[in-house]
């Protein structure tokens, strides 16, 4: 889907400032969400993509304004409340509780919470595997266009290289999960992954880019098509 979250080549941000002595987490509650997520990935309650997605949904402004491990906790609570693990109402509940100061909080009751999952319920987090073998479709050195595709859900494909020509520069010939069918339980999709090679000035034009500059980016293979040698580069 096309949202904020897709920021590659917008406007208005200015640069990316580096901070050398920037701490693991900033905040210690960021080192807690990252640890639950880490729980949950291995528990198999969500998969990488769903929750990628899940992300995705947010509002512009609180995609911007939440951070990093806060985009973390919006789809962690989400997830959990649709699975009915661990509802909305309970976490606002305790949240009132703790910011009341009350010292005797009310234990969670919910007679039909999904938990412990029953094996057939979990969900393979995993983003390739081993034991499948598949035909790449493409080769090093070959030119390739990426699809100019806008669906409504979750993409790996950034928009600023849709339409776009470039080179294999690479083959991940394992069977890699294919992240817009996984997100929303469509099947897995097993294929390679390339990564290709971009002009900077074919992406961003002559103008904004400086020449002999290349970017290397990672791609399914259902997100490209063959260019033909007498096609044009977009």
């Amino acid at each position: 889907m096309n949202g904020i979250h897709d920021m590659g080549g917008l406007h208005g941000f200015g640069t990316v400032k580096v901070d050398p002595n920037e701490p693991v987490f900033v905040t210690r509650w960021g080192s807690r969400v990252f640890c639950m997520t880490q729980v949950i990935d291995r528990l198999g309650v969500w998969n990488l993509d769903e929750h990628r997605h899940e992300i995705e949904l947010m509002r512009p402004q609180d995609y911007l304004e939440w951070g990093y491990y806060g985009r973390w906790m919006f789809a962690m609570e989400r997830i959990l409340d649709r699975r009915n693990i661990l509802t909305t109402a309970e976490i606002n509940r305790r949240v009132d509780e703790l910011s009341a100061g009350l010292k005797h909080l009310t234990p969670p009751a919910n007679p039909d919470r999904n938990w412990p999952l029953q094996e057939e319920d979990k969900v393979r987090w995993g983003a390739w595997r081993k034991e499948v073998q598949v035909t790449p479709q493409f080769s090093v050195g070959q030119r390739v266009r990426v699809r100019n595709i806008h669906p409504p859900g979750h993409t790996r494909v950034t928009s600023y290289t849709r339409g776009k020509v470039g080179v294999i520069h690479r083959v991940d010939a394992q069977a890699w999960v294919f992240p817009d069918t996984r997100a929303h339980y469509r099947g897995e999709n097993l294929q390679p992954v390339y990564n290709v090679q971009f002009s900077a000035q074919t992406l961003w034009g002559e103008e904004q880019a400086e020449a002999n500059l290349f970017i290397y980016i990672d791609l399914s293979e259902n997100h490209l098509e063959a260019v033909g040698e007498h096609q044009h580069e977009s």
